[in-house]
């Protein structure tokens, strides 16, 4: 990629080994500055090389680092945003079952299901552009007119419709990846 920081190539484990011996301590001080806590920044500072090894495919591969640094950080604050994104969803879906009648109540194994599928659904949202996003989630949650939306976002009527068919298309085609 011109001007990125690192270019695609395949890394072994055994190569990844001097790049973990000569960050890993500026990472961890790195997370332990934006967590407050060691133990859970050694967690991270491990997860975000085991993401390094973990390519789409299971196959070890990463980026070559020519700026480690700046790489191990975006790689690593990815992580955590995801993760504080998991855990608010899944705050908010505890919090609406306390509001549930017990009778209705959704069984243990219930509950682990929604909340992969609001996970799911979730990773969905955060692929689509921001402004197909918007559109989506206007319609879709709050419940706005295509007309109302394109007053508020300052967009045509005809882009609305145009983002509701790029995000419900993208909707599809993530169907299969949501839990059954």
């Amino acid at each position: 990629m011109p001007g990125s920081p690192f270019a695609p190539s395949p890394l072994l484990p055994t190569q990844l080994e001097n790049p973990y011996r000569a960050h890993h301590g500026w990472l961890a001080h790195w997370l332990q500055r934006r967590l407050g806590n060691a133990a859970e920044a050694a967690d991270w500072m491990q997860n975000t090389f085991a993401r390094l090894l973990a390519g789409p495919t299971a196959q070890p591969q990463t980026p070559a680092l020519r700026a480690p640094k700046a790489y191990l950080a975006t790689v690593a604050k990815r992580l955590l945003i995801n993760h504080l994104r998991r855990q608010s969803l899944e705050r908010a879906w505890l919090d609406a079952l306390t509001a549930l009648p017990e009778h209705h109540m959704p069984s243990t194994e219930q509950r682990a299901q929604i909340v992969q599928v609001l996970q799911a659904v979730d990773a969905m949202l955060d692929g689509l552009k921001p402004q197909v996003r918007a559109v989506f989630i206007m319609a879709q949650i709050a419940g706005h007119a295509y007309a109302d939306i394109a007053a508020q976002l300052g967009i045509g009527e005809r882009s609305v419709k145009r983002y509701m068919a790029e995000a419900l298309t993208e909707c599809v085609l993530r169907a299969p990846d949501l839990p059954a």
